[in-house]
């Protein structure tokens, strides 16, 4: 018994005709790669259709954000793996980084006795796509303020925690920012501070103003 016939030979496809449908679906394949996957996943786009549609922002986006969890990562194991002695505001000044993200240091200053003292200020400058990283020392339930600016461009920012104990947290996350002011309470005992990238097409420095509870300030990336 049998529920359906055989097809006959002449109704099977040819070879000339399985090669022609192989080459179709090989096009429709290469031409969905270029102008929607590259765009959506890796910020490429050969031909301009992707940014038209709006996939090539989501895949910069995409590239933007693994570059920054990269270099966060970066930084956290760095600060694991140091043995170097605290860094206070003078040593930042004159440790021997790369120029362009040397960073420079300069008391507070203010003009009103009654306005509030900064304990250490800290500035940076970050040319188009650096990026850099400062942490407070503090033990948990321990609060600092802080404020930082720019002084031209914009810069995402990444403000988070890691433990002696491996753990981690992130307070805050901010794309294309010129200030932040706070108060930042520390989750455990470890680093606590802000990670920079600078996405914009000028050089930018920021300048990080803190005081409160902490017992150190490293620049750890």
């Amino acid at each position: 018994m049998y529920n359906t016939d055989l097809p006959e030979r002449q109704d099977l496809p040819t070879s000339a005709q399985l090669l022609r449908s192989t080459l179709i679906a090989l096009g429709v394949a290469i031409a969905l790669l270029i102008t929607a996957i590259l765009p959506a996943e890796y910020g490429v786009d050969p031909t301009g259709i992707g940014r038209t549609l709006g996939l090539t922002e989501m895949g910069e986006i995409k590239v933007q954000l693994a570059e920054e969890a990269a270099s966060e990562a970066a930084g956290r194991a760095e600060l694991v793996e140091t043995t170097a002695p605290p860094v206070t505001t003078k040593d930042i000044e004159a440790a021997p980084v790369p120029a362009a993200i040397a960073p420079e240091v300069a008391a507070a200053e203010t003009t009103d006795a009654d306005a509030p003292q900064w304990t250490d200020t800290v500035s940076l400058t970050l040319e188009p796509g650096a990026a850099a990283e400062i942490k407070l020392i503090m033990n948990k339930g321990a609060t600092a303020d802080y404020e930082w600016s720019v002084s031209a461009g914009h810069l995402n920012s990444d403000l988070h925690g890691n433990g002696t104990e491996g753990q981690s947290v992130s307070y805050r996350k901010g794309r294309a920012e010129t200030v932040d002011a706070d108060a930042l309470t520390a989750a455990f005992d470890g680093a606590h501070g802000w990670f920079w990238r600078n996405r914009s097409d000028v050089a930018v420095e920021v300048t990080l103003k803190v005081r409160g509870d902490y017992t150190q300030v490293k620049r750890v990336l």
